[in-house]
């Protein structure tokens, strides 16, 4: 199998990165020339990517066609390419629907929308598909976990929680900063924060089918410290906040 890149940036190299360093069968990897830095870091660590020199090229040579760039770039360059109908083409692009790039893919070639993140260079991770598909679920569960979804209007709710990841690591930066204020290095807050909320993380992954409420309770004594932070950023309205920003994201991909 050959898969091929259209779009060389953070999600590119999260993703051929995951694939490279994973037990997934693949005879080669082609990206796009777009971001050279990237494209040519690629090619130096592992083998089996090379640079190919244009995107039609790509769809040439490849079996998977894996869509990357931004929306702008998108709407551009995709309706100009000429696909095969034999091909898996995997939508990573945030606000191109499905039945958006079936006019521009011409051809009754599969097209199923992903949504990976960055940490799926370690293989870690959710990543929803649409429509449901075993062979590209396959494939992601080798660089995470894929989790199919139906409804393509219900997928994009997931796309407002990948806007939650810069509003993730400013929370992880605000406190390690406050710690760093207090006199202690910066290497050693960082390791605490990031450590610290990794921990959680993963306990709240090993209780994902218990109501997160318990561990909301569990995680508190009466007249405590974390009762008291809890409560006092429900009475800043920092919850509701959250709410009012996945909304905001959302009817901006709801425009689309």
């Amino acid at each position: 199998m050959k898969l091929g890149f259209i779009g060389t940036g953070k999600i590119t190299l999260s993703v051929v990165t995951g694939i490279c360093t994973s037990k997934i069968s693949f005879q080669k990897i082609l990206v796009s020339p777009r971001n050279r830095n990237i494209a040519q870091k690629l090619k130096k660590r592992f083998r089996k990517v090379n640079i190919a020199k244009t995107n039609q090229e790509i769809v040439d040579k490849c079996d998977w066609i894996f869509l990357a760039v931004t929306p702008k770039v998108g709407e551009k360059v995709l309706p100009k390419l000429n696909y095969r109908s034999s091909q898996t083409i995997i939508n990573f692009i945030s606000t191109i629907g499905n039945s958006q790039l079936k006019r521009y893919v011409k051809v009754k070639a599969k097209i199923v929308r992903a949504l990976p993140l960055p940490p799926i260079a370690l293989r870690k991770g959710p990543v929803p598909i649409c429509p449901a598909n075993k062979k590209v679920k396959r494939f992601f569960d080798h660089l995470g976990t894929a989790v199919e979804i139906s409804d393509e209007k219900l997928f994009t709710n997931f796309w407002c929680m990948t806007a939650m990841m810069a509003p993730y690591y400013e929370i992880l930066n605000t406190l390690s900063k406050w710690l760093s204020s207090k006199g202690l290095k910066k290497t050693d807050t960082q390791k605490y924060i990031t450590s610290l909320f990794s921990a959680m993380s993963e306990d709240a992954v090993e209780n994902s089918k218990k109501d997160l409420k318990i561990l909301i309770k569990n995680s508190q004594t009466p007249g405590g410290l974390n009762e008291q932070a809890l409560n006092k950023l429900r009475k800043l309205g920092f919850y509701k906040l959250l709410d009012k920003v996945a909304n905001n994201v959302l009817k901006r991909l709801k425009k689309k």
